[in-house]
């Protein structure tokens, strides 16, 4: 039985994924596919059109222009100095007191990632990977449930990122249904933007109470850690260790950092791991090359990130008058790039709509790209790689349920499976 905190995670997850799905009735690919021929740059909102709320808190006196094609998409998140995301700070951002990174311009954004960059970077995750990423994974989750010979790997994928992730940032790990409401509270905060008029007041004051009930556990652990031992790897106590602009971060200042991180902290590897094992279950003749060649798994996941990526578009201000293939786009205008669609862009992928692994390494806009690439991609795709090969090795002949529906990789935001019901021997 889940506990109570564990209902609540589930029922806020399956919440937010209903708050960005957007229109139900349309083939999303076959429309992205129509625009990249023949409008490639749209004088609107098109996210809006569909029903999407933006987490960018939009003026509605802001014109706003959408991308559709990979060269543009590329153009506008490789240049942080023309295209901006400060806007921010007045959506989402306002649930973390303007304080997030996403929000950031300039050196502002590049001094606070580079404080938080170590602790996702490679030669961290990696020592991680050994001692607790994928010991949590087999020992806590993929064991457990081998003698069932069955399960909604759904249910799986919600819980293990979190487990990870918190650990990785400093939360004490002898503390999980804690820990799970804690994620409640995260995810709750993405609901806090809507579209429908009637409903954002209520959800704007639920999320602000759950960004206000998240700051307050994890000044605890700030304060807790700074108390007693702040000598780990772990990134609260990494700020705690170091100087900013010539001084030390006080507990405010690394309790409104960390609970910024904490909304996209496990949504993204949830979902991401869904849509590959649903991709893989689905093509059985790769999922077997898979597993009898493991060095194809980073190359699967990161198709998978091309193929169906979990965020699907991303939204930059203009910082100036200038011009998208002829289009002018006036000082101040949103503009909105669909990464969904431009990492289908037949300019510049070869048999674009097929889920290869062994395609040609080339950029993808899954994760961002340029300055505000998702600065914790490695720690997900790291998670992903242990929880496949975990599978791979513990579940023989993992199969689809023939008895069950299968996988659908859903929603115009938030994408993935809501379910992924499978068998093995």
């Amino acid at each position: 039985m889940p506990t109570p905190a564990q209902s609540d995670l589930a029922k806020v997850f399956t919440d937010v994924a209903s708050n960005y799905r957007g229109s139900n009735d349309i083939d999303l690919h076959a429309t992205y596919r129509e625009m990249r021929a023949n409008s490639p740059v749209l004088q609107d909102n098109f996210m809006a059109r569909l029903g999407v709320p933006s987490i960018a808190g939009l003026d509605a006196n802001r014109p706003t222009f959408t991308l559709f094609k990979y060269d543009d998409v590329m153009a506008v998140m490789r240049d942080a100095g023309t295209f901006t995301s400060g806007f921010i700070a007045e959506g989402l951002g306002a649930f973390f007191d303007g304080l997030i990174l996403t929000a950031m311009d300039g050196d502002a954004h590049k001094n606070i990632r580079s404080l938080l960059q170590p602790v996702f970077m490679p030669e961290t995750v990696n020592r991680w990977k050994e001692t607790r990423i994928d010991r949590v994974i087999r020992e806590e989750y993929i064991k457990p449930m081998v003698p069932a010979k069955g399960a909604d790997l759904m249910d799986f994928a919600l819980y293990f990122p979190i487990r990870v992730i918190y650990s990785l940032i400093g939360f004490p790990e002898d503390r999980p249904e804690q820990i799970e409401q804690y994620a409640a509270w995260a995810l709750a905060i993405l609901a806090g933007p809507q579209v429908d008029p009637e409903k954002a007041a209520a959800a704007r004051g639920a999320a602000m109470q759950a960004a206000q009930a998240l700051y307050d556990v994890v000044k605890d652990v700030v304060s807790e850690r700074r108390a007693t031992d702040a000598s780990g790897d772990d990134l609260i106590s990494r700020l705690i260790r170091v100087a900013y602009q010539g001084r030390s971060l006080d507990d405010h200042e690394i309790a409104t950092f960390v609970r910024s991180l904490l909304p996209a902290a496990s949504e993204t590897t949830t979902r991401t791991f869904g849509t590959l094992m649903s991709l893989l279950l689905q093509n059985p003749d790769v999922l077997e090359r898979v597993r009898n060649d493991r060095s194809l798994v980073n190359k699967a996941i990161d198709e998978a990130v091309r193929f169906e990526p979990v965020a699907t578009f991303k939204v930059r201000q203009a910082a100036k008058d200038l011009e998208i293939r002829g289009i002018p786009i006036p000082k101040g205008a949103m503009v909105q790039c669909i990464v969904t669609s431009a990492n289908r862009d037949e300019e510049a992928f070869e048999n674009a709509d097929k889920f290869d692994i062994d395609r040609k390494a080339k950029p993808s806009f899954g994760f961002g790209f340029g300055p505000h690439m998702c600065i914790g991609q490695f720690v997900a795709k790291t998670e992903i790689n242990c929880a496949l090969n975990a599978i791979l090795d513990l579940m023989p002949n993992i199969r689809l349920d023939p008895d069950k529906p299968g996988p659908q990789i859903v929603g115009a935001q938030l994408r993935g499976p809501h379910y992924l019901h499978v068998l093995w021997d």
